[in-house]
């Protein structure tokens, strides 16, 4: 048993998992409410199914890239888990765990197809990385602000599928041939099910002590600063 914790976008959701398969799951699409929500979910999953945290064979998280907090919140949750119940961490790049819930979902699919999954940053800028359908890398990790000219680099030969939650402001933008974009496509921790098994099997775990999440930018922080009535208001 794997419980699978994601909390890199404004979705909070758990997962508990056997051999690679979601046994249950619970997740909110309510937005900065991770930190409340995130132990309760937990605790509900293994109620529920008898458990203690001592008998999971591992927790998996979703390192990142994404939000700052949140990303912050689901590792060190993970991490006093691991810590706390002497069970191995697993790390998983977002990226990937929105690729393998794509794929895994998806008839029709061709050899040549790429996939990029695209989670929501700044403004126009998306955090991305494109796969082929056996999840090797194409391009790895990158923070890229969209335009017209983004992805052209890509062969039109190759069929590329956009999803995630940056997906809906890339396809105003994009105008490579060849895409298909699914907007409505989002993030669950039930997509980690598989590549967590996978990490298991092969004893691919993070060190606890050390293990940080994969932020990819600096975080900026904002500043209050004060109106003419006096009010604090966001820069």
């Amino acid at each position: 048993m794997i419980i699978c914790l994601e909390s890199a976008t404004s979705t909070c959701s758990v997962a508990l998992c056997d051999k690679g398969k979601v046994i249950s799951l619970k997740e909110s699409e309510t937005g900065r409410s991770h930190a409340s929500l995130l132990t309760v979910f937990i605790d509900e999953l293994l109620k529920e199914a008898g458990l203690k945290i001592t008998e999971l064979e591992a927790v998996a998280v979703s390192k990142g890239p994404g939000s700052y907090t949140g990303l912050r919140i689901g590792v060190s949750v993970a991490k006093g888990m691991a810590y706390g119940a002497l069970i191995p961490l697993i790390g998983i790049d977002t990226t990937f765990s929105l690729f393998s819930g794509f794929i895994s979902s998806k008839e029709g699919l061709s050899a040549s197809d790429l996939f990029c999954p695209l989670i929501d940053a700044r403004r126009m800028e998306v955090y991305y990385s494109i796969y082929d359908i056996n999840g090797n890398t194409v391009k790895g990790i990158h923070a890229e602000i969209m335009d017209k000219e983004s992805f052209s680099e890509i062969p039109v030969s190759s069929r590329i599928f956009f999803f995630g939650d940056g997906t809906a402001k890339c396809s105003k933008v994009i105008k490579r041939r060849n895409v298909v974009f699914d907007e409505d496509f989002r993030i669950s921790a039930s997509y980690m099910s598989k590549p967590a098994y996978e990490a298991l099997k092969k004893h691919r775990y993070e060190d606890v002590a050390y293990f940080e999440p994969f932020y990819l930018k600096d975080f900026i922080a904002t500043k209050p600063v004060k109106n003419i009535i006096g009010k604090e208001l966001a820069r």
